[in-house]
């Protein structure tokens, strides 16, 4: 049988498993497993004649997609946990990739810009840090222990109050989108100012290695996480501000429920971060420099790549169903 009229055989009814699959009610397992069994058999026939076609990508995905319906965890809590991580946020990412990506772009100008300024003025370190935090740094640093102020404290309630202060900040930066995203914006120019004079300021007194190996342990995850936080405002602002097609109530509504989603999901970067800076990075001087940039590449690669390269990867995955689809429907 040529693939066209084999198509033309079962069009109407794997398109109508398509739309069972994709309903939200709930199938009888029997009927399920029955369906399952039906592609299956068809998958095995284009497997067999018409191997490398677009007919058997189709079908594979459609088994693959009734594989999860029928087979799925009992526990529903488990799984929408998993679903939440593995594909509601990450599509969230990849609609709302140019906001993010101009938020980054925003914190790196903001840190370009703390960093000169710290060049070309001696007391902008002072304003921006504060006198008391500044003197007790270069007293660190006159001891050869510029990270030590990491070390005060212990390290339980280093980790509690540092992850609790960051997930403050991270919500602040997301309600105040409501006002139109400047105070938002405010919290981005802040944080990347006192970032890049800060670096600056321990370059400058000869301790810049100390200094990388010491904040970005935690920084890494932690300033990435700040940003997603930022560009959640900024998804909330848009939404009141330009709401489209939407009327400006519902426009909000989908905003909230979108950045609220992206503020949740950098919750767990920020505990893990407030865990590296309240157990680790006390030790930054004291492990081997290998240590240091394992932690600091891997941190910075796992969230970069959560935010920035999965969402593309989980966005064309669900594209190919739907081009595969559009495919079959195109054969008459």
């Amino acid at each position: 049988m040529k693939e066209v009229a084999f198509i033309k055989q079962n069009k109407s009814k794997w398109l109508e498993f398509e739309q069972s699959l994709a309903s939200s009610h709930s199938q009888n397992p029997d009927e399920m497993a029955n369906l399952y069994i039906h592609l299956l058999n068809d998958l095995s026939f284009s497997q067999t004649y018409y191997p490398k076609s677009k007919t058997t990508d189709y079908l594979n995905f459609l088994v693959s997609q009734i594989y999860r319906k029928i087979y799925k965890t009992k526990r529903l809590e488990t799984n929408r946990f998993r679903k939440f991580f593995k594909t509601d946020v990450p599509l969230l990412m990849h609609k709302y990739r140019k906001t993010m990506w101009f938020a980054f772009a925003m914190f790196l100008f903001f840190t370009v810009l703390g960093a000169v300024s710290a060049k070309y003025d001696d007391t902008f370190v002072r304003l921006i840090l504060g006198d008391g935090y500044v003197n007790m740094t270069l007293e660190n640093i006159e001891k050869g222990d510029p990270m030590a102020v990491y070390k005060s404290g212990g390290r339980m309630g280093s980790f509690i109050g540092i992850t609790a202060n960051n997930v403050y900040v991270a919500l602040r930066a997301f309600i105040f989108g409501v006002l139109a995203g400047i105070p938002t914006f405010y919290i981005a120019m802040s944080n990347g100012i006192m970032v890049g004079s800060f670096q600056y300021f321990f370059y400058e007194h000869g301790v810049f290695t100390e200094s990388l190996r010491g904040i970005w342990l935690h920084g890494a995850m932690e300033i990435f996480s700040i940003i997603v936080a930022v560009a959640s405002g900024f998804i909330l602002a848009a939404s009141v501000l330009f709401p489209g097609t939407y009327s400006r109530f519902n426009s909000f509504r989908i905003g909230f429920r979108h950045s609220l989603y992206i503020i949740l999901s950098t919750i767990p970067f920020f505990v893990a971060a407030g865990f590296i800076e309240g157990f680790i990075t006390r030790l930054s001087g004291e492990m081997p420099l290998s240590v240091n940039l394992v932690i600091i590449l891997g941190a910075f690669s796992f969230i970069f790549f959560y935010y920035m390269v999965y969402p593309f990867i989980v966005a064309k995955k669900l594209e190919k169903g739907k081009d595969l689809s559009h495919y079959i429907q195109s054969i008459n």
